[in-house]
């Protein structure tokens, strides 16, 4: 099993209330203000000074998460930000090591625990109930929809994990999507093409039926990392609540929802229920005009679509006094919600291909989580050369949307970008070292992917993907052995060191 924190006497986390009393009785990790906010462009852009980190533009650091406590224009609602905005902080809520985060939810996948169904008086996501029949329902002002910026196509829901079931098989799926409020009781939904949901939405839509969805705020975070997970590690039918499942030893437990068709996460903070239109499309941005809609991970704010599909709103839930988590596009919260499933895919993909020739695998923070990996390799004969870079096709293969791969030795840490650095200035040759795989479907969302970057992209999300191979040839590894220093007790010059 993968190594644990020492931390023996913690509470147990279960849901986004005990998530914050842990990361609250932890130096550091925690931080909270009773001065009024704005949701439009003010509260993200306090959180980029305080601890957003990630791609976000600079001056910007890893910090602790937020609580703000009065929002401007909707009393009795507080909104958290940056939960898991550092692989230290996911380590604490996860109770396991940063580094061996990849290989806890490697184990979590293989040792996967389906949810179950409760009934509505543990449904504490339904203590308040609000339905879109009633005249007075507006989501534009019951919900405090943060914008990240003050060009954002409207407010935004960046982190609502959106439930939905195939309309036939009735297998489910949940994944978290860019959700923007459009009217009283709509929300545009932009879909990555793959994702399974959109796959359901498409038949349901050839059916001429509407897909139910529900969309949970504020949930344990178990959940928001299991539910970034993508194929082939969980293929289609796959319940990624089953992997938070196995992460917490208990089922998730859902709730069947008030107004449609399907069921919530039980423990939420807010449910919006809804169903997804068939052949109902809306321009993203048709409320502001900016073309534009809101920062994604790599740093830059995406286009706002010409045609989103539309989920009409039937009600929403919440919990008494509620908290509505967001997150910004771009902060290192991203890296972890998708960066440690990656880990976990790669990992297992080339174990089962080649055990023990790859030691871990890091998501980088610069890739978003997405685009760049880097690889721990271990060449122990002369036969393993070669292997390192059948490795990183490997991981290519278990993630689609990775764009480059750098290749390291076993000496080298990778979760410290001056060692992978280092790596590339003294173990890396341009000429020899880099590989080319043309014309490879990569992530829409990298602005560098289009026909007027390089001849060589037929369309938008066409990538060449790049290996980095900075490892040592096998042959030449005694001339590449690291200055050894002597090992020491610094505690005993510096009692408190850590």
């Amino acid at each position: 099993m993968s190594e644990q924190n020492p931390n023996t006497d913690r509470q147990p986390v279960q849901d986004l209330r005990s998530a914050i009393a842990l990361l609250e009785s932890i130096a550091g990790e925690f931080v909270s203000t009773d001065v009024e906010v704005d949701p439009e462009a003010e509260l993200s852009g306090v959180y980029r000074y305080v601890g957003a980190g990630g791609t976000c533009q600079r001056p910007t650091r890893k910090g602790p998460a937020m609580m703000f406590n009065t929002i401007k224009g909707f009393p009795g609602v507080r909104v958290v930000t940056g939960l898991m905005s550092t692989r230290e902080r996911v380590g604490h809520l996860l109770n396991c090591a940063p580094e061996r985060l990849g290989f806890l939810l490697k184990e979590s996948v293989a040792n996967a625990i389906a949810p179950v169904v409760v009934g509505k008086e543990k449904a504490v996501c339904q203590e308040v109930v609000h339905l879109a029949s009633d005249p007075a329902f507006d989501l534009r002002t019951l919900l405090p929809a943060p914008t990240n910026t003050e060009e954002d196509a409207g407010p935004y829901f960046t982190m609502g994990l959106c439930y939905a079931s195939d309309p036939e098989t009735k297998q489910s799926d949940i994944t978290i999507h860019r959700l923007c409020i459009q009217s009283r009781d709509e929300l545009s939904m932009w879909l990555t093409p793959g994702r399974h949901i959109d796959a359901f939405r498409e038949k349901a839509e050839r059916l001429g039926q509407a897909l139910p969805i529900s969309i949970s705020i504020g949930v344990d975070p178990a959940i928001e990392i299991a539910a970034c997970f993508e194929p082939p590690t969980t293929p289609l039918g796959f319940n990624e609540l089953s992997i938070a499942g196995a992460l917490r030893g208990k089922a998730v437990e859902l709730v069947n929802c008030l107004t449609i068709d399907e069921r919530a996460i039980a423990h939420a903070e807010i449910v919006i229920e809804g169903e997804l239109l068939p052949n109902v499309r809306v321009r993203e941005d048709q409320n502001t005009h900016t073309g534009k809609a809101m920062p994604e991970f790599p740093g830059y704010t995406g286009e706002a679509k010409a045609a989103l599909p539309v989920i009409k709103v039937k009600a929403v839930t919440y919990r008494k006094h509620p908290i509505l988590q967001t997150t910004l596009g771009p902060s290192g919260e991203h890296v972890s919600m998708a960066g440690i499933p990656t880990e976990a895919s790669i990992l297992d993909m080339i174990e089962r291909a080649m055990p023990g020739r790859v030691l871990n695998v890091h998501a980088h923070t610069s890739g978003g989580g997405k685009l760049l990996a880097v690889l721990q390799c271990k060449k122990a004969s002369p036969v393993d050369e070669g292997r390192q870079r059948q490795a990183a096709l490997l991981a290519f293969a278990a993630f689609s949307e990775l764009k480059h791969v750098i290749l390291v030795d076993e000496d080298v840490d990778i979760f410290d970008t001056d060692d992978i650095l280092w790596a590339m200035q003294t173990r890396y040759q341009g000429d020899v070292d880099t590989v080319f795989i043309p014309g490879v479907r990569c992530h829409p969302l990298d602005p560098s992917q289009v026909p007027e970057y390089s001849p060589s992209i037929s369309q938008q999300g066409v990538s060449c993907k790049t290996i980095f191979d900075c490892t040592v040839p096998f042959h030449l590894k005694a001339h590449f052995v690291r200055s050894k220093f002597k090992k020491v007790d610094v505690r005993k010059f510096l009692p408190d060191f850590k």
